[in-house]
């Protein structure tokens, strides 16, 4: 087929279980990027292969997408059950998700969003900025006054 648009095969099948019969296409489709052999089944005729391969290429991204989310917001149960009380749990749990990645684009890279999290979590009532918590600086034994024990003892 069309090299160019990475589609290789576009055909139709059916599909037969006892009395049933179902037609579907099946597309074959080769990703330029990647190099990686798809086939999808659709029940869609009137779109161009390319555009079916191009759908499903989308929704992987968007089933990858709520699957991390999924991972990591961490939603164990609702505090009201109005649609109202659910969204506002869930868009304030997607902000905290959003900055903790962001955050995770701007400190060292092998801090993973999870362990980001864990960290804040572990700090969250301490007295340390959250710079000193992702880069620990290499301090000396020295207490906050600079003073030592000795001094004291006279």
């Amino acid at each position: 087929m069309n090299r160019k648009t990475g589609v290789t095969s576009d055909h139709i099948i059916e599909v037969v279980s006892g009395k049933t019969s179902l037609r579907l296409r099946r597309i074959g489709y080769r990703d330029p990027e990647s190099g990686k052999r798809h086939e999808f089944l659709t029940n869609h005729f009137r779109l161009s292969p390319k555009t079916i391969a191009d759908i499903y290429k989308e929704r992987w991204k968007i089933e990858l997408f709520f699957k991390e989310i999924k991972q990591n917001l961490r939603i164990k149960s609702f505090v009201g059950n109005s649609e109202n009380a659910v969204l506002i749990q869930i868009y304030t749990a997607l902000t905290v998700y959003l900055l903790l990645a962001y955050q995770k684009f701007l400190s060292r890279p092998g801090l993973s969003v999870q362990q980001l999290f864990q960290l804040i979590q572990l700090n969250l009532l301490g007295a340390a900025p959250l710079e000193e918590l992702l880069n620990p600086r290499r301090r000396k034994n020295e207490n906050s006054y600079n003073l030592s024990l000795l001094d004291w003892v006279a």
